[in-house]
């Protein structure tokens, strides 16, 4: 037998029901003040005189209607849904960490637009082709930080994407190191195969990248690398904050900067981690072809309950709101002439 879910397709419109409260406290307060207007135009016996089809009832009775229907009207616009089918779905999949230099060198533009933009858009079109995998963000200069945990929601990914500049770490330097150990201690399912991506021009390193990715590759991780920028190198371009260049980095002689690709150390740490170096180009990067031979190992499989029928039940409610609303609107204010003629206990002829 199939389980049953409920969700909502618009779960956001329910705090429209918040509206439900704020007007019955609006409804008191008016039926109060009303009430203490009709006191000072007379006393009750007289306004019962004065005014002998008045029904206070029947308006509360009214507003309670308004009140359902405008409830099952909400609901209906937040669209509950019934997944009616379950299906087993065995997804094959690896985890991938993508460790991405932010450092200000990576704004050098020896690769247009520069090495950073560029390397963001080779991730952003890797996320594209993944489909059940999990990807992970790691940005790192001088220390590094986990961006985007390990997901499959690839929008998030995109997203997170978006927002990474050589601003997000304060301390300059490329903690290569720092940022495969935290990829290596960030992978939390260990029967899925893992791999790291270092994508870096590999300047001003510090020591500890070699150790890390041993560690990582005796558990299993296979570390890539991508080395970004050319041979001749190119000059670091200065930014103020209004994103104007303003000119190029410069040394204590005044002397202009040139960064320069580090392959050396990207070539090691891709051997070490069982996976291979590939050095960006003016036209690609080269991560699709890391990809691919990621691609080409073996995958773990994963059996999930995924609900791939949703039956929308918006119209019940829909049918109930305008059931109320023709109640409320039969149904008078006051009474009809001939009820005031009825008194179940008057025995008087």
């Amino acid at each position: 037998m199939p389980e049953h879910l409920l969700r909502f397709e618009r779960p956001e419109a329910l705090y429209l029901l918040l509206l439900i409260p704020l007007t019955v406290i609006f409804f008191i307060v008016a039926d109060h003040m009303r009430k203490r207007s009709l006191q000072r135009y007379a006393v009750p016996q007289l306004l019962a005189v004065l005014m002998p089809l008045h029904s206070t009832g029947r308006i509360r009775i009214k507003f309670l209607l308004i009140q359902l229907a405008l409830i099952f009207l909400i609901i209906a616009i937040a669209n509950p849904q019934t997944g009616t089918k379950l299906d087993k779905v065995k997804r094959e999949g690896i985890d991938i960490f993508i460790a991405l230099d932010v450092s200000n060198s990576m704004l050098a533009e020896d690769i247009l637009p520069n090495r950073l933009a560029r390397a963001k858009q080779s991730i952003s079109q890797l996320v594209d082709k993944l489909s059940g995998d999990r990807i992970g963000i790691i940005v790192f200069a001088g220390k590094a930080y986990v961006q985007l945990p390990l997901t499959t929601d690839y929008a998030a990914a995109k997203l997170f994407l978006s927002t990474i500049n050589t601003n997000m770490v304060p301390a300059q330097g490329t903690a290569i190191g720092e940022a495969i150990q935290l990829a290596t201690d960030a992978f939390d399912v260990p029967e899925r195969n893992k791999a790291i991506i270092v994508i870096s021009d590999g300047e001003d390193h510090e020591e500890n990248a070699i150790v890390a990715t041993r560690q990582a590759s005796s558990q299993g991780i296979k570390v890539y690398t991508i080395g970004m920028g050319l041979a001749d190198g190119a000059p670091i371009p200065i930014y103020n904050q209004y994103g104007k260049q303003t000119g190029f980095k410069k040394d204590r002689n005044n002397i202009t900067v040139i960064t320069k690709l580090n392959e050396n150390l990207l070539k090691q740490i891709s051997t070490e981690g069982k996976g291979v170096y590939v050095r960006a180009g003016v036209s690609r990067t080269g991560l699709n072809a890391i990809f691919e031979k990621i691609d080409k190992t073996s995958k773990a499989e994963i059996e999930t309950k995924v609900f791939t029928d949703y039956e929308s039940k918006f119209y019940y409610f829909v049918a109930l709101a305008i059931f109320f609303l023709l109640a409320e609107e039969i149904i008078s204010n006051r009474k009809k002439r001939w009820e005031t003629q009825i008194n179940l206990f008057d025995h008087k002829k």
